[in-house]
């Protein structure tokens, strides 16, 4: 990866954690290394458990920030997310998947999208 991707990453993720505190969410853990994957943000809400992706885009080369999760990230994220809470005994625990979308585009402001509850984890994906 890049440097410049890779500060464009870093730069998503601080704006994203700043917008979720200020949505009155607790940030629990940030780049939390799971097996080979990596989750963003882990976040509370209330009684809920959150897992925030963060994706950033400069251009709309490859249909902007919207498209980049895929049904396969989400299998991906939906694996890691088990694997977490599975570590910590927290399978019975309520959880969500948010996105949230950094589009960098050509403006001097990132716009940025909290998309709550972005996927669910179909009763068969949920074998943890």
């Amino acid at each position: 990866m890049s440097l410049t991707r890779q500060l464009l990453g870093r730069e998503a993720e601080a704006a994203a954690e700043g917008l979720l505190r200020r949505k009155g969410y607790r940030i629990l853990e940030r780049n939390v290394r799971v097996g080979r994957g990596e989750l963003d943000i882990v976040a509370r809400m209330g009684e809920t458990l959150v897992f925030v992706e963060v994706k950033a885009r400069r251009t709309d080369r490859y249909g902007g920030v919207a498209y980049a999760v895929t049904a396969q990230k989400k299998r991906q994220l939906i694996q890691l997310a088990a694997r977490y809470l599975a570590r910590r005994c927290l399978e019975l625990q309520p959880c969500r998947f948010d996105v949230l979308l950094y589009d960098a585009g050509n403006s001097a402001f990132p716009v940025l999208e909290h998309i709550e509850n972005a996927f669910e984890v179909a009763g068969d994906d949920r074998r943890w």
